[in-house]
């Protein structure tokens, strides 16, 4: 027989950022899902449940995924919040379809949403009264920036379109990157627009908002700013855990940054 001892990181590191407990506000890592299957999901629990909050379906996949509903379930009774891809809504929205929309979150025992407008153009007082309509049933989680990279938004219209969404009844306020890194609050080499991150941390609580960095060169920049507690999305299922060594400094990009 074998004698199994857990020894907690603690115990044998000092010098390690304390992270903040699930279900937790601030230090969300949201991962992307563009079609696991049920085995690969179950597989992706087995050893990032503990690091991982919320599950992102991405863009349109959730719609042609064969058993979408079970694999959701799988999610949500490991404590994970789960939701369709902003892309999905604004294929429903576009269509006037929002009706049907909210009947296949229903249908999927889905109790979160995206609203976005990455996509389409969507007048903002509009967008800010759809959000109003589905925070009434659902945790709404909406998104801020566009996938054009010809569309530019000044400082100010960033902080006031997630101040708008935030009083409309968001719930987090997504800074859009795609999956790919290179627009939103990113330069298309993926450098980060530092200048608007700065301005949007100055004024948005720190907790509200998601920054998606799918890139390890982005989410090191942001653990560096501003700690392991930071809200990072569009993480590949892959990198959770390198994510999360990352974040409390067991990285050679963060190595230094909280040791005294």
């Amino acid at each position: 027989m074998f004698l199994h001892i857990i020894i907690s990181m603690k115990d044998i590191l000092t010098e390690i950022p304390a992270r903040t407990n699930k279900p937790r506000e601030n230090g969300i890592t949201m991962v992307m899902d563009k079609g696991k299957s049920i085995r690969e999901a179950e597989d992706f629990l087995s050893i990032n449940q503990k690091y991982t909050d919320i599950i992102k379906l991405g863009f349109g996949t959730s719609i042609i995924t064969p058993n979408i509903a079970d694999k959701i379930k799988i999610y949500q009774e490991n404590g994970i919040l789960v939701y369709t891809g902003g892309t999905l809504f604004e294929a429903f929205a576009i269509r006037n379809k929002l009706d049907d929309y909210k009947k296949y979150m229903n249908s999927l025992n889905l109790n979160m949403v995206e609203i976005s407008d990455g996509s389409i153009s969507l007048n903002h007082e509009k967008k800010c009264e759809i959000i109003s309509e589905f925070a009434k049933d659902f945790k709404v989680i909406s998104e801020v920036g566009s996938k054009d990279p010809g569309i530019k938004m000044s400082n100010r219209d960033w902080v006031k379109c997630m101040e708008n969404e935030l009083s409309a009844g968001s719930w987090k306020i997504i800074a859009e990157a795609r999956e790919s890194g290179n627009v939103g609050i990113y330069n298309d080499d993926g450098e980060i627009k530092s200048d608007i991150v700065n301005v949007i941390m100055q004024k948005i609580p720190f907790d509200k908002i998601i920054w998606e960095a799918p890139n390890k060169d982005q989410q090191s920049w942001f653990i560096k700013e501003y700690g392991a507690n930071i809200n990072l999305g569009n993480i590949s299922p892959c990198e959770v855990i390198p994510l999360e060594c990352l974040r409390i400094g067991l990285r050679s990009d963060t190595f230094n940054n909280f040791l005294t």
